[in-house]
């Protein structure tokens, strides 16, 4: 998929984060330049693909709404949803009446024909 941020990434990213707190974590902390160079360098690694991470999230397709945006298009889609929703709560209603009087409807008429039969002699 060309518009996904590829997982090894994250992955990485997780590493280089692991990387910097158990260099900070150590017994001997950070106090010697050796370990102080090696914090700062697992540092900006660790920035370095922040970074990338950021510009590829950034560049994905669709994902330029600020959130006055985003809370439009939900403000949209859940009046929408209310509409559809009232809609079919109309039809469902509308459908139950003209159900309802059908079979009534039926009824009648196949009342009316037993009635006709039992008074017509039979010879």
């Amino acid at each position: 998929m060309a518009n996904t941020i590829p997982s090894t990434v994250y992955d990485s990213l997780l590493l280089k984060l692991v990387t910097v707190l158990e260099l900070t974590q150590k017994p001997d902390g950070i106090s010697t330049p050796q370990a102080k160079q090696a914090v700062l360098q697992a540092t900006n690694e660790f920035k370095t693909l922040l970074v990338t991470a950021k510009n590829l999230a950034d560049n994905l397709p669709g994902g330029d709404l600020d959130i006055v945006d985003q809370d439009n298009v939900i403000e949209m889609l859940t009046t929408l949803r209310d509409r559809k929703r009232d809609q079919l709560v109309e039809f469902s209603s509308k459908s139950s009446q003209v159900a309802s009087a059908v079979g009534t409807h039926m009824f009648t008429d196949a009342g009316m024909e037993i009635d006709s039969m039992a008074s017509t002699p039979m010879t």
